[in-house]
């Protein structure tokens, strides 16, 4: 905090008090002056010295009248600043209780209390100190005085005088005239503590225990609030691992069937299919819960395509790639393309015939990525259409046959898709039967949890 900020908050401080000063003094002086008017008409004193008290008792009604309507403004702007304040820490603090967040909490709340040093720990050690003390308590030096203890057990806050510590830096055993410790809590349990040092017992009243009670609930609300941020990219997280990870035993026991049978008719194909197959599961595993350009998830779908190449004939499946040479470097979460193209080979492939795949990626002037996978497969109805990204899945018929199996998969893809980029992104299917289907991702970057 400025020095200039610094006067700005002693001015209103000083100028609430003053004003309060003012309208007790007019106050006191009008209620004297009424007694000297109801005396002089009792006992019919000097007209003269009447008329000059009515005249001292108008005034001092007006100054009292106007000093009560001007103390709006001052409490405006007294309440504009403090605002200021939780604004500027709450944004300190936006990635949690790191020691830069706490240090800069500390030297923007130094300013704006009587104190003498301000610090933040966590549960047993100082993560930031700033003023007169901030020598000798440097972060990651141990919590040293009995309310700070009190104050993270019990959650409640706490003042204490004459706390006596050990300086690092010269051995000696130091005083702190007077304190305030405040927890900070999330989720009704504390996690650190937010300490006022002053310079005197007559610096702590009621007002700066109020402040340091204050700041302490707005730190902990900030943090509660990053908590369920980070809970929430934990999910998204964990739901993609879980996703990557799982092999569909089908897909497995086929494509070691085929490379099995390859041994004989075609030993070269089978050792190419082989290698690929083993660059597949191990990329799968190790993109587990993390970006990557959109270029290597499609790497990943075509490794998928030769396995089912390999399987059904390359004559039965067609692929068409169409990526945007300004989306290829686009960080993207894995495993988003593939399984709507492996839903499109497992689900729309007819008896006989090719099955035609097309698969574009475009990125838009709006900073997001438009994904399209289309087949001239079997299709499906609009009812059933409009049901693979509903969230409450309902009852498909047996011979719904593309969007029976693959309502499940598609819901969580949107489920997905949702967590990670939010309102901004869409999934949606347009389908005819006996046409094909074209499934619509939209990938809203800016609105990404990792953006």
């Amino acid at each position: 905090m400025s020095r200039d900020a610094w006067d700005m908050h002693g001015a209103l401080t000083e100028g609430a008090q003053t004003v309060r000063v003012l309208r007790g003094v007019c106050l006191s002086c009008a209620v004297l002056l009424c007694a000297y008017l109801a005396y002089a008409f009792t006992h019919h004193l000097d007209p003269v010295s009447t008329i000059v008290v009515c005249f001292l008792l108008v005034v001092f009604l007006a100054v009292f009248t106007y000093l009560m309507l001007s103390s709006d403004p001052l409490r405006s702007q007294y309440t504009e600043r403090s605002l200021s304040i939780a604004s500027d820490m709450l944004e300190d603090i936006r990635d949690g209780l790191t020691r830069e967040g706490a240090m800069a909490v500390c030297r923007r709340l130094l300013s704006e209390t009587r104190a003498m040093t301000v610090a933040v720990t966590d549960t047993e050690s100082v993560l930031a100190c700033a003023g007169d003390l901030a020598d000798d308590f440097p972060p990651g030096s141990m919590i040293h005085t009995p309310a700070t203890h009190y104050a993270i057990e019990h959650g409640l806050a706490q003042s204490f005088t004459r706390g006596i510590y050990r300086s690092p830096a010269t051995g000696e055993e130091r005083e702190i005239p007077a304190g305030i410790v405040a927890p900070l809590r999330v989720r009704d349990t504390s996690i650190g503590a937010l300490k006022f040092y002053f310079r005197s017992p007559r610096d702590v009243d009621r007002t700066q225990y109020a402040l340091a009670a204050g700041y302490a609930e707005l730190i902990s609300t900030q943090l509660a609030i990053h908590e369920l941020e980070r809970q929430e990219e934990l999910v998204a997280r964990a739901e993609l691992r879980a996703l990557q990870a799982q092999i569909n035993p089908h897909f497995l026991f086929n494509t070691l069937n085929t490379m099995a049978a390859l041994t004989r008719t075609d030993p070269a194909r089978a050792r190419e299919l082989l290698r690929e197959f083993a660059s597949f599961y191990r990329s799968t595993l190790e993109t587990s819960g993390s970006l990557i350009p959109v270029e290597r998830e499609i790497a990943q779908t075509k490794r998928y395509l030769l396995f089912e190449k390999a399987r059904f004939g390359d004559d039965r499946i067609v692929d068409t790639f169409e990526i945007d040479p300004g989306a290829r470097e686009a960080q993207v979460p894995a495993f988003v393309i593939q399984p709507l193209v492996e839903n499109s080979v497992r689900h729309a492939m007819r008896m006989e015939g090719a099955l035609h795949v097309r698969v574009s990626v475009h990125a838009t002037a709006d900073d997001a990525i438009d994904i399209e996978v289309t087949d001239d497969g079997v299709g499906m109805d609009e009812a059933t259409a409009s049901r693979l990204f509903a969230r409450a899945l309902g009852p498909m018929a047996a011979d719904q046959s593309q969007g029976g199996g693959a309502g499940i998969a598609m819901h969580n893809i949107h489920e997905r898709i949702k967590r990670f980029y939010g309102p901004g992104s869409s999934a949606k299917a347009v389908s005819v039967p006996g046409s094909g289907t074209t499934i619509a991702l939209h990938l809203d970057l800016r609105g990404s949890i990792f953006s």
